[in-house]
């Protein structure tokens, strides 16, 4: 009789498989899953990914094994499935929603630094254009510092690093579009704010030899001549290989100047930090 209810059980899980999978043309939010087993509604949202069908309704299955089998292993699953299926999706505040629970439930998790680089990709992913709002850039500078800091030894802490750069470059060239907006319509105070900027807090990015060289344009044009001296100065040391240091030099030299750290002003502090290596 044991025998015969194995059988009896087996037979009806895989008649429950072959109904859910016979619902597949029909939007996963008018099926009933309540009478499914939290494996199987698991394993419907994996085919839904693997058929390259649409993540949401992959997302949609886990987000109901979650909802159906809270306290179930599959839950826990299902619920990292449901943040990567969002993300896939571009539903991009919901993928961060999923992976912000993952980590409030299974901190300790091994996956939790997966679910903490999705959240940061959840971000990072939304910077494309340079003249969009610059919140999301720095909302992912934060996750991805997250990542790095707090699992520096797993696979995600390298790509998260390489992702920091790039989006670190990006707030400094959101800086150098504004500040040549500026220069072009001759707001060189402006620019120039603009420029500094780059030049103080953007070191490393690769926006920096330019910001130098504007700063020279716009210094010339104000007659302040220490000033942009002193920052081709800078130029010609960390960048002399960079056609703006020619082009600052070409600035100079048709005004009887050349590249010289002079004056007292910001940069010729920045001079003496960075060439010198006086920081007191």
């Amino acid at each position: 009789m044991a025998g015969g209810g194995s059988v009896a059980r087996l037979i009806g899980s895989v008649a429950l498989v072959a109904v859910l999978a016979a619902c597949g043309q029909k939007d996963p939010k008018d099926i009933q899953l309540d009478k499914f087993t939290a494996e199987q509604i698991y394993k419907r949202g994996e085919y839904e990914l693997e058929t390259q069908r649409r993540a949401k309704d992959a997302a949609h299955y886990f987000s109901e094994v979650e909802r159906l089998y809270p306290y179930s292993s599959w839950a826990k699953r299902a619920l990292i499935m449901e943040a990567f299926s969002y993300h896939k999706d571009r539903e991009y505040e919901k993928a961060r929603a999923a992976a912000q629970r993952y980590l409030d439930f299974y901190p300790a998790d091994e996956d939790a630094a997966y679910a903490q680089y999705l959240l940061a990709l959840s971000y990072y992913d939304q910077i494309d254009a340079v003249g969009r709002d610059q919140g999301l850039t720095y909302q992912a500078l934060q996750a991805l510092r997250d990542v790095i800091e707090k699992y520096p030894n797993s696979e995600y802490a390298r790509s998260a690093i390489l992702k920091f750069d790039l989006a670190f470059d990006h707030l400094a060239a959101k800086e150098m579009e504004i500040g040549r907006y500026y220069l072009k319509r001759g707001n060189y105070t402006a620019a120039i704010n603009r420029f500094r900027a780059v030049v103080e807090n953007f070191q490393t990015t690769s926006q920096t030899p330019e910001a130098l060289h504007r700063l020279v344009e716009s210094y010339l044009a104000l007659g302040l001549n220490d000033e942009a001296q002193t920052a081709a100065a800078i130029l010609g040391h960390n960048f002399q290989s960079s056609p703006f240091y020619q082009e600052s030099f070409d600035l100079l030299k048709g005004k009887g100047l050349k590249p010289e750290a002079r004056g007292n002003g910001w940069l010729r502090e920045i001079y003496r930090q960075m060439i010198k290596g006086e920081w007191l």
